[in-house]
């Protein structure tokens, strides 16, 4: 008689629920497809512009004879990160014209992982629902999935997209009912929001920091994007809110820094957390040793940054601001004339646009079965080339129970991440996908 098969290996619950992430999907699926069709991948903020000269120069130079690894060495650095590196993300908030005296900066590996470190650093036990993380939704979907990784639970309040394309926060009072409610350990704000595109200038900053402050939590800001706002304002930062201004919000405030958007360096992968806590910080780094160190290499290069002076920074940044803006506004203009009746999200700051089709759509549509229409066999010709569009979906940027309430169900995130040809046919395009799709559901 045969030996019995012995019972295969069970995954964890997490890894047996785990679906990839909404950014990522349309990625992954079209990496199936046979035929020759052009993908315009808007699914992901990868950007595709050459990072600062600063930066690009020590890449040239990894072996020169200024490099700490001409030798061939290349060990561990200390847990906090680079000197240098740490330098370079504090002379970039201060060329914001912020005060950086009283400020700690630990390097971590992007801002990912920095997300993960201030979750379990600041957010109750694991596999309880003690200190939520506060998040506003639409939420950058990636705070979910940390929080769901390390065994915490959020919860969120939610913007509404209005017709004239602004997301608009719920009355505070609403916002006070459920901070009393589940009694959050913090609060994430992304000042120049991914995914909406909207900006929370410093009137907003400040009211939420006023309520972080009466209810006793952590003020997160995600300020990856930092300096890319395309309105008459001034910058905007949890670094300008004081206790003069709110009187005990220093010592709870923690930024998210990232060499990847406005340092055009995604694969570079490092990030910081800052604070002006000094506990905080020091078992956040702690807690950080488990990884060891951040990568050596990629810490040299951008650590590139700490001997750019502040003028020559507000010149990058006025360079991209000016390369985003046009991409936004070109982009909202031409998709509302392809398609009356789309709203498009107003591009205000960051580096996305979202469009809703629940004008134009059935009741029945979901936005991400038309991703994978796209994303699977999708396709339209111009100018005699094949083309499909990959767009996140945005049903995992909310946390709604019921999918038939979610906003998300008929809206879509654009990253302006292709180059500007590419990014012009996206409003032709997105039209002709549309058509077809709704046509072949009839």
């Amino acid at each position: 008689m045969p030996t019995p098969a012995p019972p295969a290996p069970i995954l964890s619950e997490l890894f047996q629920t785990r679906k990839p992430s909404d950014i990522r999907l349309a990625q992954i699926e079209f990496a199936k497809r046979k035929d020759q069709v052009e993908p315009i991948n808007v699914a992901i903020g990868n950007v595709s512009l050459p990072m600062h000269p600063a930066m690009f120069d020590r890449v040239k130079n990894l072996a020169g004879p200024e490099s700490p690894f001409k030798d061939g060495e290349l060990k561990y650095t200390a847990t906090v990160g680079l000197k240098e590196t740490n330098q370079a993300f504090l002379n970039i908030i201060g060329s914001s014209g912020f005060q950086t005296k009283t400020l700690l900066s630990q390097i971590t590996d992007g801002g990912s992982h920095a997300m993960e470190l201030v979750i379990v650093g600041t957010c109750g036990n694991p596999g309880t629902s003690e200190k939520p993380l506060l998040l506003i939704d639409a939420a950058y979907t990636n705070y979910k999935s940390m929080a769901n990784r390390t065994g915490r639970t959020t919860v969120s309040i939610t913007r509404k997209l209005h017709e004239n394309g602004k997301f608009s926060l719920p009355d505070f009072s609403e916002i006070e009912k459920i901070i009393k409610e589940s009694s959050p350990g913090a609060m994430v704000i992304i000042p120049y929001d991914n995914p909406t595109g909207g900006f929370f200038d410093l009137e907003i900053m400040t009211r939420l920091a006023k309520l972080c402050v009466q209810y006793n939590l952590w003020m997160i800001s995600d300020e990856a994007y930092r300096e890319l706002y395309y309105l008459d304002s001034p910058v905007s930062s949890i670094w300008g809110l004081t206790d003069e201004l709110v009187p005990g919000i220093e010592g709870r405030r923690i930024s998210i820094e990232t060499a990847s958007k406005v340092w055009n360096a995604c694969g570079l992968r490092i990030g910081a957390i800052v604070t002006d806590n000094e506990e905080f910080h020091q078992k956040c780094v702690f807690e950080q040793t488990a990884n060891l160190c951040a990568p050596a290499l990629a810490q040299y290069v951008f650590g590139g940054l700490a001997h750019v002076s502040h003028p020559d920074l507000q010149l990058w940044y006025q360079k991209q601001r000016d390369y985003y803006r046009e991409i936004g506004k070109t982009l909202q203009e031409e998709i509302t004339e392809w398609m009356p009746g789309i709203i498009v999200s107003s591009p205000d700051a960051s580096i996305y646009s979202v469009v809703d089709v629940r004008n134009v759509a059935g009741s029945d549509f979901n936005a991400s079965d038309f991703v994978m229409y796209c994303t699977t066999k999708g396709k339209e010709t111009i100018d005699g080339k094949d083309y499909t569009l990959l767009v996140a979906p945005m049903g995992g940027f909310y946390s709604v129970a019921n999918q038939e309430e979610n906003p998300g169900r008929t809206q879509m995130r654009i990253a302006y991440v292709e180059s500007p040809e590419k990014m012009r046919l996206i409003p032709e395009l997105f039209a002709r996908l549309f058509a077809t799709y709704q046509a072949l559901k009839k």
